[in-house]
């Protein structure tokens, strides 16, 4: 469905120090970083799409996070989820909703909310049952 979700940032090199772990603790693989731009990317497996990307918006002007705009990791287990929402607080996320589950979504719902140093709106989830 998606090419590919660009997130902007005022600061790449805070950004960077945000997103690598997280995207470790998730298992998805960089493709690029290019500081002269500066953007990067990480990119679905096996497929080379969807990616993720973060940069400076390309018009020059400053990152504004939008309301009601959010990106949602998929987590094949529970723990990724509190992995993945531990790891995004101890490098200057801000949480947005804890992990656990959020049975009006569905009955096997588990979530996690938080925002990037940027502000940018941020989910992991969970759709299979616990284990």
């Amino acid at each position: 469905m998606f090419s590919h979700i660009f997130v902007g940032t005022h600061d790449f090199e805070r950004a960077l120090a945000f997103y690598r772990p997280l995207m470790q603790v998730l298992g998805i693989e960089a493709r690029f970083c290019d500081a002269s731009q500066p953007w990067a990317g990480w990119q679905s497996s096996p497929d080379p799409r969807p990616l993720f990307l973060i940069g400076r918006p390309y018009d020059g002007q400053p990152h504004a996070p939008g309301n009601g705009q959010m990106t949602a990791f998929l987590a094949h287990r529970r723990d990724v989820v509190d992995r993945a929402h531990a790891t995004a607080l101890a490098h200057g996320g801000r949480c947005e909703g804890p992990p656990g589950p959020r049975p009006q979504y569905h009955a096997h719902y588990y979530g996690a909310y938080f925002r990037d140093p940027d502000g940018n709106k941020l989910c992991v989830a969970c759709h299979a049952p616990p284990t």
